[in-house]
């Protein structure tokens, strides 16, 4: 399945949700979090219009759910409807507005990892650990959507342990507006010039059940990979 115009619909992009959901879902739901996916993974960009009907035809389906999934998210400021033409795009991102984002993720994500600490399983870790991993090859490789992903996987494999639906929610919508940006980051930085992440330094903290070490953890990866967002915005 591919998008027409931007080309940015993956294939299968109806059936990959971001939280993974069961393929018995609605058809809305399904929409939306194959939308919400592709705006987590930066594949929409910036700036660039899109119409209903475009996004439409690259998932397959009727403009009716793809109307209720962009209402969804217009609310979660991650679409914008321009009034001029009534298209839909993402929207710029300021500075003043990145900050605000950066931090708003790192009171929120610090506690989700935090309350996480207490469901942490052996399991879980191994596949935090494959996770990484899977990152660290991308990066080696270049390969932005690989690092994406696998960033993304790490992340809310912890989040979803936090059982704060709250908290949870509010990561999901700051990542909606955030993620199309760090393509902005590869694009203007290169995969070469990422720092170490901090998801080694998380690991061994959840080995050893140091939650006040998670937390530290989690604010430093946000706050440096936000950083690096800012440093792009700049150039």
């Amino acid at each position: 399945m591919t998008f027409p115009a931007l080309n940015v619909f993956p294939p299968n992009a109806l059936s990959t949700g971001v939280d993974g959901r069961d393929e018995d879902a609605s058809v809305h739901d399904q929409v939306y979090e194959a939308l919400a996916n592709l705006l987590i993974q930066g594949q929409i960009p910036p700036g660039k219009s899109v119409s209903l009907r475009t996004l439409a035809s690259g998932l397959g389906v009727s403009p009716m759910p793809v109307r209720e999934a962009v209402r969804r998210l217009i609310a979660q400021k991650a679409l914008e409807l321009q009034p001029s033409n009534k298209r839909l795009r993402v929207p710029s991102l300021s500075e003043d507005r990145l900050k605000q984002l950066m931090m708003a993720r790192q009171w929120v994500e610090p506690e989700l990892a935090f309350r996480a600490v207490a469901a942490m399983t052996k399991d879980t870790i191994a596949e935090l650990k494959a996770d990484d991993q899977r990152l660290m090859a991308a990066l080696g490789k270049g390969d932005v959507d690989g690092y994406m992903q696998a960033n993304h996987a790490f992340h809310f494999r912890i989040y979803r342990l936090a059982q704060a639906d709250l908290f949870l929610d509010m990561a999901k919508t700051l990542w909606l507006q955030s993620g199309p940006f760090m393509r902005v980051v590869f694009g203007r930085l290169g995969t070469v010039q990422l720092p170490q992440d901090h998801h080694q330094e998380l690991i061994r903290a959840f080995e050893t059940g140091d939650a006040a070490a998670v937390r530290q953890h989690m604010s430093d990866d946000v706050h440096e990979g936000m950083e690096l967002m800012l440093e792009a915005l700049k150039r």
